[in-house]
């Protein structure tokens, strides 16, 4: 069910998060040395990008990560308020029928 605040209640993934930018900073890293080998500096430099922006994530990664529940809370701090008992909607009218 939607609430309306899910970009403030948002959760991530961290770990996941993680390993993903590990793999992008070797592929990066990787990248921007095979290129810079074969004598393609503009691909170097590109691949040098994506190796100072997998770096940039990696570190907000881990800082959030190192602040602990208080950015990601667990399983006993709900996400949002819960919903009212009434319906979102007042719903379709009724036909009467004579």
């Amino acid at each position: 069910m939607r609430t309306g605040s899910e970009p403030a209640t948002a959760r991530s993934a961290l770990r996941a998060r993680l390993w993903l930018s590990v793999w992008g900073l070797g592929w990066a890293i990787f990248g921007t040395a095979a290129f810079a080998l074969v004598g393609r500096p503009g691909w170097a430099a590109a691949c040098g990008v994506l190796w100072l922006l997998a770096t940039i994530d990696m570190t907000v990664i881990l800082r959030h990560i190192r602040q602990g529940p208080h950015y990601q809370p667990g399983r006993d701090v709900p996400p949002y308020r819960p919903p009212d008992s009434r319906p979102p909607y007042p719903g379709p009218p009724r036909h009467r029928h004579p």
